[in-house]
């Protein structure tokens, strides 16, 4: 018997049996597509055996074994380690400008974020996206244009609705 026909006689069978260790047909059909590579690395040895199906069944009950090895491992240190710090809420003036940011173009949005949040010089900037040094600029001064004025538009933010009430 050849690998192919191996394969096709044996993959349903192997597939039902790593869901029913798993519980999880992802999982399971990794575990499967595993064992079937390392029969077919060592075909020509374990064609030669009685049953080289429960060779298989072998090879993904020690997958699977490990995979659970490796979550409760996981678990045992994520339990382990403290729980991270609250972060706070973002402030409305940030919720404003992640919003404008969002109706930028996507080349302008990459080159401010690149600027201004990773302090990326313009050179960096036209290496990384293989634009020139004047076009980076230009999406810079575009970029800065287009929030300027999204920014203008958008509501009051908490401070200068407390501004507003102060100077009254």
């Amino acid at each position: 018997m050849d690998f192919d026909d191996f394969y096709r006689d044996t993959a349903r069978r192997l597939a039902r049996y790593a869901y029913g260790l798993t519980g999880d047909p992802v999982e399971a059909q990794d575990l499967v597509q595993e064992a079937y590579a390392r029969a077919w690395q060592r075909w020509r040895r374990l064609s030669g055996y009685d049953d080289p199906e429960a060779w298989l069944r072998l090879v993904v009950n020690r997958l699977s074994a490990d995979r659970w090895r490796r979550l409760g491992i996981r678990r045992a240190r994520a339990a382990a380690e403290p729980p991270p710090p609250t972060v706070s809420a973002p402030s409305e003036d940030v919720v404003l400008l992640v919003r404008a940011m969002r109706d930028l173009p996507e080349k302008v949005r990459r080159a401010l974020a690149l600027h201004y949040l990773l302090d990326r010089s313009i050179a960096d900037i036209a290496t990384e996206t293989g634009a020139t040094p004047n076009t980076v600029k230009s999406w810079l001064f575009r970029g800065r244009t287009l929030l300027a004025a999204a920014l203008q538009d958008a509501p009051a933010t908490t401070n200068e609705k407390e501004v507003a009430r102060r100077d009254r």
